[in-house]
């Protein structure tokens, strides 16, 4: 079985210095046998913001019609999911929040409905990647987004452990990233100790046909 990857670009500007980061990645990713990628621009496609109706506390789905019913499948299926976006006003930018909480469909089936998100055999064996290019270098530049994408995960059945992070200051005029002297080579590993570590995951287990 190929391992399926989804990624989101989420920044509003096409290959700024956070989807270069994610496309460095996929990259090293993608030369692994076996892996298929499927990547996502948002700024491309429409995810509206939650309305906040908790109408999908009753109905175990939301009531907008947008391009999350095209994604909702693909999050569930995915093996992995790469959430890249650069830091705007310490946070992740406004397209990539709303991903995150248009996921509130998940919390409610996860928490409300007391239903599985994924099935039961494919708990643990999920793997999120966090991407982020900052301009600032503040030490704590990072801990707002960090919270905001563990919940994004955490709803999905991505559990802390299995979440991989390649975060990377300092980086804020267009294409700034190019230059910095320990990305790419951060990005390319982190794409193959992810890959490596979702062969682990989903091997089978001895004794299972």
């Amino acid at each position: 079985m190929p391992i399926k990857v989804l990624a989101f670009a989420t920044g509003p500007r096409r290959h700024g210095n956070s989807e270069t980061l994610l496309d460095w990645v996929l990259a090293s990713m993608g030369e692994e046998p076996g892996v298929e990628i499927e990547k996502f621009a948002l700024s491309e496609i429409q995810v509206n913001p939650c309305r906040g109706c908790n109408a999908c506390e009753t109905l175990n789905r939301c009531v907008q019609r947008d391009d999350m019913d095209m994604l909702h499948d693909r999050i569930v299926g995915a093996d992995c999911i790469v959430f890249a976006t650069p830091i705007y006003c310490m946070g992740i930018c406004s397209q990539g929040k709303a991903l995150v909480d248009r996921a509130q469909v998940f919390r409610s089936r996860k928490y409300v409905l007391k239903l599985p998100v994924v099935p039961p055999e494919r708990k643990g064996k999920r793997l999120g990647i966090f991407i982020a290019a900052a301009g600032q270098k503040m030490d704590y530049v990072f801990d707002g987004a960090i919270m905001s994408v563990k919940c994004f995960f955490h709803v999905i059945e991505m559990k802390d452990r299995d979440i991989r992070y390649l975060l990377v200051r300092g980086v804020d005029a267009a294409g700034e990233v190019e230059t910095h002297p320990t990305a790419r080579d951060e990005a390319r590993a982190t794409g193959k100790e992810a890959v490596a570590r979702l062969r682990e995951m989903l091997a089978p287990t001895p004794g299972m046909r």
